[in-house]
């Protein structure tokens, strides 16, 4: 009898892990919470990462290795960065066969007194010292990856080969003799539950936790809430990247004419593009000698602070490109940035003669569900790929296009150990993995960690408070300005968008332990007085989706009131303790190829 796996989640390692145990002979189920091009995926601009048998000139597996571990801050698991770089090309042979044409380029010198026409073209990117960077469609990575696997996904389910459930959302995991065994979810309205031998988790981040975000509407913490709950260990939390340029979702920005989230590459900025505040003054300057052309990092904790000297942490700033056509001449940016400059006129923006709202964004959660080298999690019979994991190859600070490259590898290699048998699973070994412990190790949870009542006709309660949580608790650097503390607070009552401004203002960019404890106390007052009745019917994929982000928000500000020094996307403007990279970062390889 055929081994059952679940797959849940559409993104690139649930789509191709899919594939690939169907292909094995597996019997697969397939489940996402929308259709299946709603993925963090299928909005990718950038491209995968990988040192492929015919490298860029002077480009090695070992530099790709030494570039993840500096991005990461000494805090990734070097076991995890070492298979994943060595392995990339296995995969991405593996998205050629399943119908991904990556684009290519003229005949590059791969060796000496040899080319070669038609392969791949290898993009360079920040962080990155040798080209590398695999794309599809140019800017359209994410779309054209996840559209192909997609076509090759149904092709199968309508040989009868798998089985596909959308709009189908996960809401909780069924475990018997503590290995999971099944799959509760909603779809239509009505509760369903499914018999599987195990399980991978695929679900993507939680950028739905902030108020600006690159992330699509789907991304609110379900597969990472639906491990706590059924007690996998976690790691990292603390450690979720921004992006410096977004542009805003607010009315100055038209965004019913926007189609989805956008990225401001930073290479408008290497073209010349300057940020402006709201009083129309260019600030960057008195934040880093390299002003607008810091690193992304930098950019995205400038721009928080100074708004919040503005007193509007949850407001944004404007990135002025006017001048690089001044400068260029007309249609300059038409012809270097086409599919910007269309999705700006999209939102309502002509960016040759208008300035574009933009603030850093919530773009990709390093931390997630404790996995080994197999992606397997603590919890027998539970798999996790993909941004809901942590396999430890991101560290503190994702390196560009690994995310998509580490969804491959980790998701094929779950494959493999479900084909396997499983065998192996010592539950007790995956949350020992060799890098520095988490700050989110030991996290007490009380019933925020409980599933939801069955009962259809039973309204349910936002997840109770986290107990046990520690941190220090002091008055803000003085380069802290008071009105810093502003937007989501104590007595305004629950709701997604008062959470999203909270964590924006108080978990965001920017954290000290004054604003975290401030947050935590917040979020505790939300689990505690959100009555019953003051919550809709169960059945309403909302209630699951709200009650995801707020246990996803308590660990995060758990997690980062915990670790009290500045490491990588993890920024403490009260930090006692300064921990050094041993990893430095070099200087940007390319400012023209984001």
């Amino acid at each position: 009898m055929k081994r059952r796996l679940a797959v849940v989640g559409s993104g690139i390692a649930g789509l191709y892990a899919a594939l690939l145990a169907t292909d094995a002979g597996a019997d697969v189920v397939l489940l996402t919470k929308g259709a299946l091009d709603h993925s963090n995926t299928w909005y990718a601009q950038g491209g995968i990462s990988a040192v492929l048998a015919e490298p860029a000139p002077g480009d090695t597996v070992a530099a790709h290795i030494a570039d993840t571990l500096r991005a990461g801050a000494g805090h990734c698991n070097e076991a995890a960065v070492r298979l994943m770089c060595t392995e990339a090309r296995r995969d991405i042979t593996g998205l050629q066969r399943y119908g991904v044409a990556f684009d290519t380029g003229p005949a590059v010198a791969r060796t000496a007194g040899a080319t070669h026409d038609g392969g791949p073209a290898l993009g360079l990117e920040a962080a990155h010292s040798a080209p590398r960077i695999l794309h599809a469609g140019g800017d359209a990575t994410g779309a054209r990856v996840a559209g192909a696997l997609i076509q090759a996904i149904l092709s199968r389910r309508d040989d009868g080969k798998l089985a596909i459930l959308t709009y189908a959302q996960a809401t909780g995991l069924v475990t018997r003799e503590g290995q999971v065994a099944g799959v509760e979810y909603l779809q239509g309205g009505r509760h369903h539950n499914l018999d599987v031998d195990a399980v991978l988790l695929a679900t993507g981040g939680a950028g739905q936790l902030f108020a600006q975000t690159t992330n699509p509407a789907v991304a609110t913490a379900d597969g990472l809430a639906l491990a706590v709950r059924a007690g996998a260990a976690v790691a990292d939390l603390e450690f979720f990247q921004f992006h410096p340029t977004c542009l805003v979702s607010s009315a100055t920005a038209h965004p019913a004419r926007l189609d989805g989230p956008l990225l401001i590459s930073e290479a408008v900025r290497g073209e010349g593009a300057t940020l402006l505040d709201s009083g129309g003054r260019r600030f960057m300057q008195a934040y880093h000698p390299d002003a607008e052309l810091a690193p992304r990092d930098v950019v995205s904790r400038s721009i928080a602070l100074h708004l919040a000297k503005l007193g509007d942490p949850n407001g944004h700033v404007y990135l002025d490109a006017r001048g690089i056509e001044q400068a260029r001449g007309k249609g300059f940016l038409q012809q270097r940035f086409p599919t910007l400059t269309r999705k700006t006129l999209d939102a309502g923006i002509d960016w040759t003669r208008e300035l574009v709202p933009v603030a850093p964004a919530a773009h990709y959660w390093m931390g997630g569900i404790t996995t080994d080298l197999s992606a397997r999690t603590s919890v027998p019979g539970l798999y996790a790929a993909g941004e809901v994991a942590c396999t430890g190859v991101q560290g503190a600070n994702r390196l560009a296009s690994n995310s998509l490259l580490e969804g491959l590898v980790f998701g094929r290699r779950a494959v493999e150990s479900f084909l396997s048998g499983d065998r192996g699973w010592d539950a007790s070994r995956v949350s020992d993995a060799p890098r520095a412990a988490s700050a989110a190790g030991g996290l007490r949870l009380t019933h925020a960690s409980a599933p939801l009542p069955r009962n259809a006709s039973a309204h349910v309660a936002v997840p109770a408070a986290l107990e046990g949580a520690t941190g220090r608790s002091g008055a803000p650097g003085g380069s802290w300005p008071s009105s810093f503390a502003g937007g989501g607070g104590a007595g305004e009552p629950f709701s997604r968008g008062a959470l999203r401004l909270l964590m924006t203002s108080h978990a965001g960019v920017l954290r000290s332990g004054e604003l975290l404890a401030s947050a935590a106390g917040t979020l505790a007052a939300w689990a505690a007085v959100v009555s019953p009745p003051a919550v809709a019917d169960p059945a309403d994929p909302a209630v699951h989706e709200d009650r995801n982000l707020l246990l996803a928000a308590q660990l995060l500000v758990d997690a980062a009131r915990r670790r009290q020094e500045s490491l990588g996307a993890h920024y403490r403007a009260d930090e006692t303790v300064q921990t050094e990279n041993p990893y430095p970062s070099r200087p940007k390889a390319s400012l023209l190829h984001d």
